[in-house]
Formats: structure tokens, C-alpha cells, sequence
């Protein structure tokens, strides 16, 4: 719905733009109002994410398109100065980047792991310094191919430019004069090429994910082989604590230690000096009556014991009975 003929509404000033050709969209800029001020410069507003909005040369917008950038922004204010940056609601921190920090910070220690094991290396000859500049290369991630698309946001989105210098937001209300055509980006497609974008990088090619793969795998290996040589007792050395005293432990037949250091033997051992003995393992016995024909066979014995056995009590039941019979004579 159009506003009225009027160039401000409640204080905002509204910019007609033209997005796209055929259909106008207005949004709605202010000079953005610090509530809350810092003591000691009075000049910027915090909120819980850190994000610092610059009192006097903020200019806080309305209703701005979904799928804007803040390339198109930086266009669209052009003729008023020059942006610093632009907030979208106060997410200055992309999510996206969370993972490539941590891989960072775990390719630094890498890094410094390396720098220790090549001062080292430098006393050794130059074949040998070759041979481990190449085992201790950090694998590198081959990234997937992908196109650079927008990020699609919520109706009615409120953002935050920032300009270099004041006397910027005083130029604004020349921006509502007239309806001015929305900026286009070539660097990220919009409309139907977005959605054909997000589809296509969605679906990259077999080869391409398997490089991906084979990639992040070699990085994963290298991981796990330095942190194996990173262990905390080493073969050979006595385990010893921050106190100075010597870690006993019962470590096999003969007392030795994880670390090589002392130790105490087993009970057996210190009696009369034999080791412990093998447990030799027992067989296996084949389960009874796993198999159906095992089972069918096990009815048909019972059975036949079963007759046997009636065939025998009935004889001795027909001998009692001749037995027992009266004979007077």
C-alpha cells in the first residue's frame, strides 16, 4: 500500500524505490537514536551482541527488501556519502565462520609445532630436511565449487548504515524527491538464478566431492598422527611429578614402569622369580541344539528311548501279573 503523499510518516522518511521495474517498494530511514550511552565517550550504543552504532551518523531503515546486500545497499545510499558498513538486525558475527576460525586456530598450533621440529631439523643434512618438509606439510581442504548466492532474510527487515561522516544523513531526504530504480548486484544472482544457484550447490559433481573428501580425510590423519607424538610419557623416561618424586606402578612380570622409571614386580615374581604363566585357551564346544536338524534329532532319540523304555515296563507288568495268579493245585 502506497503511503501518502507526504514525505515522512511518524517521523521516518520514505524512500520510493522502484523493485523491480514494474512494482514500487518503500522503505522507511531515521536517524538512529541512542537510548542507552556509554559514560565515557556518549557517543555510541551497545546491545548484548557488541555491535556499536556510531551516534550522528547511523541512519536505521525499515521494510527493507528480503533479499538484499549490503553491496546494493552501499549503491543505493551512494549519492549521500560514503558507508562504512551496514547491520543487518545486529548480526555482525556470521555463523558461517565459527568453523573456519576453529580450523584456523587448530592449523596455528600445528604451525607452531612445526616451527619447533624445523629448528631441530636444521642441524640435520639436506636430504633429510627434504623428507620431513614433506611429511610435516599441513594438508590443505580442496573446498567444493560453489556460487555465491544471497542470503534470503525475513519481510520487513530493519538494518543499520553506517556512514563515514555525519553530514550524510542530511542528504537523505533528497532520496525520497523521486522514485529511484532498486541497485542490482552482478556478483550475486537474484531470482530465479538464485534459487538455480542454490540448486546447482546443492548437487556438486562426484569428482568434485570426492577430492572434498580424500582432502579432509588426509588433514583428519594428520591430525591424529601429531597428536599420537604429542604423548605425555615417552618410552625410556621415569614419570616424574611436579613434587620431584618418581611414579612407582606394578607394571609387568619384571617391574617395569610406562615410563621406564621404577617400579614393583609382581607378587609371583618376587617369590620365586617365574614370570606369570600363559593361560592356554580352552576349545570351543559346539552349541547343542543351535542347528534344526541337531534339534529334530534330539526328538528323535527321546522318542525311541520313550518306546523302548514302555515296551520294557510292559513286559515287566505282563510278569507280574502271571505271577500273581492263583493256582490251588
Amino acid at each position: 500500500m502506497a503511503p501518502s503523499a507526504s514525505t515522512t510518516v511518524n517521523g521516518f522518511t520514505v524512500l520510493p524505490v522502484a523493485y523491480p521495474s514494474s512494482s514500487t517498494h518503500y522503505i522507511y530511514a531515521r536517524k538512529h537514536i541512542a537510548k542507552k550511552t556509554d559514560a565515557s565517550t556518549g557517543s555510541t550504543s551497545k546491545r548484548q551482541n557488541g555491535a556499536e552504532l556510531p551516534t550522528g551518523r547511523t541512519l536505521f531503515l525499515v521494510n527493507v527488501p528480503p533479499d538484499a546486500t549490503e553491496r546494493e545497499l552501499v549503491l543505493l545510499f551512494k549519492p549521500c556519502g560514503t558507508v562504512e558498513k551496514v547491520l543487518w538486525n545486529f548480526d555482525v558475527q556470521e555463523p558461517q565462520n565459527e568453523d573456519d576460525d576453529s580450523d584456523l586456530e587448530d592449523e596455528d598450533e600445528v604451525d607452531e609445532e612445526n616451527v619447533m621440529e624445523d629448528a631441530d631439523a636444521e642441524e640435520l643434512p639436506r636430504r633429510k630436511r627434504r623428507r620431513l618438509a614433506r611429511e610435516n606439510q599441513i594438508p590443505k581442504i580442496v573446498p567444493l565449487p560453489e556460487t555465491p548466492c544471497r542470503t534470503i532474510r525475513k519481510t520487513g527487515l530493519t538494518a543499520y548504515v553506517i556512514f563515514l561522516d555525519e553530514s550524510s544523513l542530511d542528504r537523505i531526504a533528497s532520496l525520497s524527491s523521486k522514485t529511484r530504480p532498486w541497485p542490482t548486484s552482478s556478483e550475486e544472482p537474484s531470482g530465479l538464478d538464485h534459487y538455480a544457484a542454490v540448486y546447482q550447490n546443492l548437487r556438486p559433481p562426484l569428482d568434485s566431492i570426492r577430492e572434498h573428501v580424500d582432502s579432509y580425510m588426509e588433514l583428519f590423519e594428520y591430525k591424529l598422527a601429531k597428536s599420537k607424538q604429542k604423548s605425555q610419557y615417552r618410552k625410556g623416561e621415569a614419570i616424574v611429578d611436579e613434587d620431584g618424586f618418581t611414579l612407582v606402578t606394578r607394571g609387568g612380570a619384571y617391574g617395569k614402569t610406562l615410563g621406564g622409571g621404577v617400579g614393583v614386580a609382581t607378587k609371583r615374581f618376587q617369590r620365586s622369580g617365574e614370570t606369570a604363566r600363559q593361560r592356554t585357551k580352552k576349545e570351543k564346544k559346539e552349541k547343542e541344539g543351535f542347528y534344526a536338524f541337531q534339534r529334530a534329532e534330539r526328538q528323535r532319540t527321546e522318542l525311541l528311548n520313550l518306546k523302548q523304555k514302555w515296551e520294557e515296563d510292559k513286559a515287566k507288568v505282563e510278569k507280574l501279573k502271571q505271577s500273581r495268579k492263583f493256582k490251588p493245585y
